[in-house]
């Protein structure tokens, strides 16, 4: 074969394999000019700079935490990311500086330095867990989770430095052993655990502030006696299901205050920062036992439920609450 020949050889069978490489990109990830076509996978759940997040074209800007393992400076390492399920194990974490350092000093918030949330990504499994924190800033807490799959795990707190501001910082747990995933409990006014019945009134809406009012019955009679836990009569975490975004929902009044009676009623305040489901995990103290009470929201907008309040779902056989004191 003289050159020429050779040349013209190389440069058609050069041509080919440019030809089938560019096919098999344009078949899986098409290229697009579009810069917000281009954006990466998930964009749209992207945390916004104070650490919260919101859901596509919600246009709704309410904080929301737990989306970021580092913020403000501060991170949460997680000393023991998989556990075994229905076992006791020693959950451990540091919380560190923008210097590595591991902080030892927090302010108490709601009685406690730290408050940790466990939560199932179906969930379906709930726990409010207050760990310990040894001189070097590490805390520890045994915790018994009870099914397999992937859970979130959030530390809620404030660093003592001068400014600092609350933070709900979150990290993936892998609970090992045979995962059966279920679905998100439908939505229902009421949930019953161990004889109470708690029925939940009011409205969660995007952006705005609804007030949620939780009242609290044992054997169909109000309970008025409601001990304070946390330093109030209830204690409410919100998570958005699907990413589980943390929401801070906050209570109205404090026994003590002259205004707020022990129950049966309990009120907090909060805010969606998007439409969506949610689940919402009460915890209150009647004769020195907490129970939670979980219930299964529907945020809607007007636009998509001109009317429509939220509903809740009953956690006292679907949902596995849990405390650690």
């Amino acid at each position: 074969m003289n050159t020429a020949l050779r040349i013209a050889t190389y440069t058609a069978a050069l041509a080919a394999t440019f030809g089938a490489a560019y096919g098999v990109g344009n078949v899986v990830t098409p290229v697009s000019t579009d810069p917000e076509s281009a954006a990466p996978p998930h964009a749209e759940h992207a945390d916004t700079p104070d650490g919260g997040g919101q859901a596509p074209g919600s246009g709704d800007d309410a904080p929301v935490g737990g989306l970021r393992v580092s913020e403000g400076g501060y991170t949460l390492d997680l000393r023991t990311p998989r556990v075994p399920a229905a076992r006791t194990t020693e959950l451990r974490f540091v919380i560190r500086d923008s210097a590595g350092r591991q902080v030892t000093a927090f302010q108490r918030e709601h009685d406690k330095e730290l408050h940790l949330i466990l939560a199932s990504r179906d969930l379906t499994a709930y726990r409010h867990l207050h760990p310990t924190r040894a001189a070097d800033g590490a805390w520890s807490t045994p915790a018994n989770l009870p099914a397999a799959g992937g859970y979130r795990l959030f530390a809620d707190f404030t660093p003592a430095a001068k400014g600092a501001k609350n933070l709900t910082l979150g990290a993936d747990l892998a609970v090992a052993g045979d995962y059966r995933p279920a679905p998100v409990p439908a939505p229902s006014a009421t949930a019953t655990i161990d004889g109470y019945t708690v029925t939940l009134t009011g409205s969660l809406r995007p952006g705005t502030a609804g007030e949620l009012n939780l009242k609290v019955t044992e054997a169909g009679r109000p309970v008025t006696d409601l001990e304070p836990y946390l330093g109030a009569y209830g204690h409410l975490v919100a998570l958005r299901s699907g990413d589980l975004a943390y929401l801070h929902v906050h209570p109205n009044g404090e026994p003590g205050d002259g205004e707020t009676g022990p129950g049966p009623d309990v009120s907090f305040t909060a805010t969606a920062p998007s439409a969506g489901t949610y689940r919402l995990f009460l915890d209150f103290k009647h004769r020195g036992t907490v129970r939670t009470a979980a219930f299964t929201v529907t945020a809607q907008t007007a636009q998509t439920a001109p009317g429509a309040e939220p509903t809740s779902s009953p956690a006292g056989e679907e949902a596995d609450g849990g405390h650690g004191h």
